[in-house]
C-alpha cells in the first residue's frame, strides 16, 4: 500500500484527533489525561505551522489520514530555538508497515530544512516500538527522567533520545 505524506492542513484535525484518543485514553505513550478535540487540535496544528514548524500527515490511497508526525519547540526559552521535539502516532491498523518510521524520516529532513539542529524525542512509559523506530533513525538514548509524570494511577518514566540534525 503506498502512503502519501504531506503536510497537515485544518481539514485533517478530525482525523488526527481519532488516532490520538486511544493513545490518552488507554496508553502511556502520552502523559495527556483528556483527548483533544478536533478544535483543539487545529489550533495546535496552527501553533506548529506559525511556528515554522513540520506538521505531517501519512495519507492512505483512499485518502484517509494513517499517522502523522510533527515538531515542536523543545523549550520555551530562545537559547532552545534550535533544538525541537518530535512526535510520532499512527491509526492501529496501519502499525507495523514502517509508516511511522517513514513519517519520522520525513520530519527530520523537513527539521534540518528550517533550521533546527537538534531533535529530541520524549517517549512515554514503556513503549519499546517507540524506542527502537528512534534509533533506527540515529537517536541516541541520553536517558531516563524517573517518575515525571503520574497516569493509570502509578508513576511514570519518560525516556529521552536525542540526534543531531
Amino acid at each position: 500500500m503506498s502512503f502519501l505524506v504531506r503536510a497537515a492542513c485544518l481539514e485533517d484535525a478530525r482525523a488526527i484527533a481519532a488516532i490520538y484518543e486511544p493513545f490518552v485514553l488507554t496508553s502511556t505513550a502520552t502523559l495527556e489525561l483528556e483527548p483533544p478535540d478536533a478544535a483543539e487540535i487545529e489550533r495546535r496544528l496552527r501553533s506548529v505551522q506559525d511556528a515554522g514548524l513540520p506538521y505531517l500527515v501519512a495519507e492512505a490511497p483512499d485518502g484517509a489520514v494513517a499517522g502523522y508526525a510533527y515538531a515542536t519547540a523543545f523549550r520555551p526559552r530562545a537559547g532552545y530555538r534550535f533544538t525541537v521535539e518530535d512526535s510520532v502516532y499512527l491509526d492501529a491498523k496501519f502499525a507495523g508497515r514502517g509508516l511511522g518510521r517513514r513519517l519520522l524520516v520525513e520530519l527530520i529532513v523537513r527539521c534540518k530544512a528550517a533550521g533546527c539542529h537538534q531533535m529530541v524525542a520524549v517517549i512515554g512509559g514503556e513503549n519499546p516500538a517507540s524506542v527502537a523506530m528512534h534509533a533506527s533513525q540515529g537517536f541516541a538514548d541520553v536517558g531516563v527522567l524517573r517518575e515525571v509524570g503520574f497516569k493509570f494511577g502509578a508513576w511514570r518514566d519518560v525516556t529521552l533520545m536525542q540526534r543531531e540534525l
